[in-house]
């Protein structure tokens, strides 16, 4: 039920490509919530996915940009303040692309040349997004900046390849940057850690499958959906958080720190019996 949390903010939203994306139930959910925004995402990627739909059913406009270039995200800063009529207030970062994954690279014989085009695409560009935003105070005070992470930049999930090592440098980025903006302008950065999601992106994850069955059962409360996801943004976009910042909040009902869980053990301990016999 939308309480209108961010009637009269304005914002910027990267990265939604279809229905599956959870910067599209964000940019939903934004919108039910008040806010007006545009949506950006890379030329190749816009041609890929169904964002004008959403750009309808959410009075937005879009504004291709690619977020590794600076140029780019200089006139996506620029248009969207103008199509906005002021600065904005909040920004969502949902980029994430290895190479090495693509063309099924183990990470052992990494092609640096695609480690490098990954890390540009899935860290750096958060830091080209502030570092912009920043230089043209393109921010209200007060603002708030969201990237979505996953635990695999702290823990070894095998097969999320050198998307670990682009996750960690997010989260590192969003540390660092977030002192500064916050010093300076009051705005705050944080990343969200979010359960495997059936998304186009997720679901190109080897074994992903397995995977979002394995962390549902080791959840107490079980997997976070995409649409759970975005209300959790909204809250961080909200004036609800202003004093939340710097910190990489896990939304995976409680997998992060969950051992093990009971229906786990079971399913072991039968295998096991079941070996036995």
């Amino acid at each position: 039920m939308a309480n209108n949390i961010l009637k009269g903010k304005r914002g910027i939203i990267f990265g939604a490509l279809d229905e599956r994306s959870i910067a599209w139930k964000v940019a939903e959910a934004a919108k039910a919530e008040g806010a007006e925004f545009t949506l950006t995402n890379a030329p190749i990627a816009m041609r890929m996915g169904a964002i004008k739909e959403l750009a309808e059913k959410t009075g937005a406009e879009i504004i291709p940009a690619d977020a590794t270039k600076m140029e780019d995200l200089e006139k996506l800063f620029d248009q969207s303040m103008e199509v906005l009529g002021g600065k904005v207030d909040f920004i969502l970062h949902s980029i994430g692309m290895s190479v090495n994954v693509r063309k099924n690279i183990h990470y052992t014989q990494s092609n640096y040349d695609y480690t490098m085009k990954g890390m540009d695409v899935s860290a750096l560009s958060f830091h080209k997004v502030m570092q912009t935003a920043m230089n043209k105070d393109a921010m209200n005070e007060w603002g708030s900046i969201v990237g979505l992470t996953y635990i695999a930049a702290q823990r070894v999930f095998p097969d999320y390849n050198d998307m670990a090592d682009n996750k960690a440098l997010l989260e590192s980025i969003a540390r660092s940057f977030g002192y500064h903006f916050g010093v300076k302008k009051n705005v705050r950065v944080n990343t969200i850690s979010q359960s495997p999601t059936i998304t186009t992106a997720g679901s190109g994850v080897k074994g992903f499958d397995g995977f979002f069955s394995f962390a549902d059962k080791m959840s107490p409360l079980g997997n976070a959906s995409a649409d759970e996801c975005a209300n959790y943004v909204i809250s961080l976009f909200s004036d609800y958080t202003r004093k939340v910042t710097m910190q990489n909040l896990f939304h995976d009902g409680g997998y992060s720190f969950t051992g093990v869980s009971e229906d786990i053990m079971e399913e072991l301990m039968k295998q096991n019996k079941k070996s036995d016999e």
